[in-house]
């Protein structure tokens, strides 16, 4: 059923995008009702338009905390057109009917990311403005909502074509808008309030929506919620895939783990590194990262903490990879990187930074803070007789940084800032151990005077009896088994080090 706009209350916190909004709306007759700084921005051009105080007869009070909250206002956006009952009500109590309601709320989220004071951010709690929102969207039987100024285009196109009549399918579309804008809002507030409080519950809420080619395979749908912009800018290439967003989260996560003044390259498949090195360059930090594993780098992601200029550009673009991430891509690296036309080219525009992690599990949701914590020498408990040399000690928490970033279980073998092999997602601490030395051995890398780290403890001397047969002569590991002494006592015994960490890197 369609309805005719003849009023309109309009209480917005921006002013963008709004007067060819309003200049339509007298243009077509349209009675405007408006408060405060809307109120003056509409008199200010030139358009008739009647103060809210006018209808309420009372002013604006407690600095504008409460204005739009009276009867006279959400009756006549709440009374039913067709019922008999409120049009009687709506004569007997002068009720002036709304038709449109157009909203902006103030500016909750923003005054929070800018670091605003407690009681800057509390003013900012919109409670005139939301209460309008729901009280129309409610009856969206005969009154259009607009709840953001994202759809000033959308309702400015939609009355000029309607010429001011609007369905109800388009109202109630504009509802169920409405009623996502004062979730998420309220979903903002809550979360803020709750970052001290710590009321049990679990509230999520992303405006941003990507649908997806597919989801993890073409028969699965895919959608990504949230805002990409914030972390990349893609200079080329195919549209970002369920996987290739996988796969970029975790070359993130991964490169976050290094200072910028390291020179970094990383190759991942599958969310893991297949190859990763430093260098005092960046060219041979990628040549010793591809040497970890030249099969599976094909397809994959690549990932730096440096620009990449012509030179490393030339290198890598041998290989066939999927998706390029980098602070920056010198105009004649990316004149040549860019001439396969689906390589995706992003640049990272901030550190990765996130603090909770959730995932469905049945009908509900795992949530938990992310691993931050990287192995630190400070934390190097050496268990052995022999303590690991400097340059030992910077192989170990090399390794144990890659290892924190691998499928459980997890064995990582390197040395002298490289990845030699690793281990993944094996069902036994020994498998991930025997792989990931057959893998080293495959592609020609020596493990003599290599590191070993491991996710988790080692429940046998096994894993120390097989590492000491490859040569491999230092240990990083949590600790914590019951037999902790059969391992430190074989190491004793071999002359190899071993430290203990007392932290845990699971990933499953």
């Amino acid at each position: 059923m369609n309805r005719k706009i003849s009023s309109a209350l309009i209480s917005v916190f921006h002013k963008d995008g709004l007067e060819p909004i309003v200049r339509e709306l007298d243009k077509q007759g349209v009675k405007l009702y408006s408060t405060g700084g809307t109120e003056k921005f509409i008199n200010d051009l030139g358009i008739p338009v009647t103060a809210v105080e006018d209808i309420t007869e009372y002013p604006s009070i407690f600095g504008g905390r409460v204005k739009t909250l009276h009867p006279k206002v959400f009756g006549g956006i709440l009374h039913r057109r067709e019922h008999v009952g409120d049009q009687k009500e709506v004569q007997e109590y002068g009720v002036p009917p709304i038709d449109l309601v157009i909203v902006d709320l103030y500016p909750f989220e923003e005054t929070v990311a800018a670091g605003g004071t407690e009681e800057e951010i509390i003013e900012k709690i919109d409670i005139g403005g939301i209460a309008l929102i729901r009280g129309a969207a409610k009856n969206f039987n005969d009154v259009l909502i607009v709840s953001s100024r994202d759809q000033y285009d959308e309702v400015l196109r939609l009355v000029k074509e309607g010429s001011g009549e609007t369905s109800l399918a388009q109202r109630q579309l504009f509802a169920t808008r409405a009623f996502q804008t004062s979730s998420h809002y309220d979903t903002a507030i809550f979360n803020y309030m709750n970052d001290s409080m710590e009321v049990p519950s679990f509230k999520v809420s992303m405006n941003h929506e990507k649908k997806l080619r597919y989801g993890e395979n073409p028969h699965q749908e895919g959608r990504f919620f949230g805002n990409l912009d914030e972390y990349f800018e893609q200079l080329h290439g195919k549209e970002l895939s369920y996987n290739n967003l996988l796969d970029v989260d975790a070359a993130v996560q991964l490169m976050a783990e290094f200072d910028t003044n390291e020179k970094v390259f990383a190759i991942l498949k599958h969310n893991n590194a297949c190859g990763i090195a430093v260098a005092n360059d960046l060219k041979t930090a990628y040549q010793r990262a591809f040497a970890a594993d030249t099969l599976s780098a094909f397809g994959g992601v690549l990932i730096t903490n440096q620009t990449v200029n012509r030179e490393v550009a030339e290198e890598i673009s041998t290989l066939f990879f999927e998706i390029l991430i980098a602070p920056e891509i010198e105009t004649e690296a990316f004149d040549l990187l860019s001439q396969k036309k689906n390589r995706i080219l992003l640049i990272q525009r901030k550190q990765w930074d996130e603090k909770q992690q959730f995932r469905s599990v049945f009908n509900g949701a795992l949530v938990q803070s992310y691993d931050r914590k990287s192995d630190e020498k400070l934390d190097l408990e050496t268990k052995t007789k022999r303590a690991p040399s400097s340059d030992e000690v910077e192989s170990l928490l090399f390794a144990s940084k890659i290892c924190k970033h691998s499928k459980s279980n997890t064995i990582v073998l390197a040395k002298d800032g490289q990845l030699l092999a690793s281990g993944l997602g094996q069902t036994s601490r020994v498998d991930a151990l025997t792989h990931a030395i057959a893998k080293a051995r495959n592609f020609g890398l020596d493990l003599k005077g290599a590191s070993m780290a491991s996710d988790a403890f080692f429940p046998f001397a096994d894993c120390v009896e097989i590492a000491h047969e490859a040569r491999i002569e230092s240990v990083i590991q949590p600790g914590g088994s019951v037999k902790d002494q059969l391992s430190i006592d074989f190491c004793n015994e071999k002359g190899m080090s071993m430290v203990f960490t007392g932290i845990r890197h699971f990933k499953h």
